[in-house]
């Protein structure tokens, strides 16, 4: 059995105590990531505040049944995914899965370091992901450029969008979200490289053209 971390099981024996402020603070730290996850098994943005509303709910019912075999973030999670696909249409047929696993775009192999060089597979020099200069304007920039990478993982297929969200919004490692997602390690990583490469390649088309 997993072993709980210190902040894990205080945390948990205050939502068993029915603690407000507990329960608050847990509802504002997953709720966005919650949403967006949510939306990649129903139809509309309604139907995932539903989702939503429904797990919390489940949460506060479930605590006293929690076990500690996962993180109190995966179980939640775990939760969230069993309700949105009770609620939501069905997974893709596996050769719809395929192709969602296989096709979009990715980052161009012209740009990285070829098999025999020492850094092979690395980003060649005059190829790279360039860093903003450091001006009063990189602000508004990056406002700009979060706006757009929200935009563009909203465009993703949604298994792509489901590991990216997981991943690099809710921050959880490759072994969780296989394990909430029923996903093999290999998918796992094809499709979080082709979701962060549609999104980077969007990002670095919008800077050349404002530069």
């Amino acid at each position: 059995m997993t072993q709980l971390a210190n902040n894990d099981l205080a945390l948990v024996a205050r939502l068993r105590d029915r603690d407000e402020q507990a329960f608050a603070s847990v509802v504002d730290a997953y709720t966005p990531a919650m949403l967006r996850v949510a939306r990649n098994y129903v139809a509309t943005q309604e139907l995932a505040e539903d989702v939503v509303q429904e797990t919390w709910i489940g949460v506060v019912k479930g605590i006293g049944n929690f076990e500690g075999r996962c993180s109190l973030r995966s179980w939640i999670f775990t939760v969230l995914i069993n309700t949105a696909k009770t609620r939501g249409q069905r997974e893709r047929r596996d050769e719809q899965n395929r192709r969602e696993i296989y096709g979009g775009r990715t980052v161009d192999p012209a740009r990285f370091s070829p098999a025999g060089e020492r850094w092979a597979g690395h980003w060649r020099d005059d190829a790279q992901p360039q860093p903003f200069p450091d001006t009063p304007e990189t602000s508004a920039l990056a406002a700009e450029l979060m706006a757009l990478a929200r935009s563009e993982l909203d465009k993703l297929p949604e298994r792509q969008r489901a590991v990216v969200t997981l991943r690099d919004l809710v921050g959880m490692e490759s072994q969780e979200v296989c394990e909430l997602l029923e996903l093999t390690p290999a998918n796992q990583r094809v499709l979080l490289h082709r979701g962060r490469s549609a999104i980077r390649d969007a990002l670095e088309n919008y800077v050349t053209g404002v530069q």
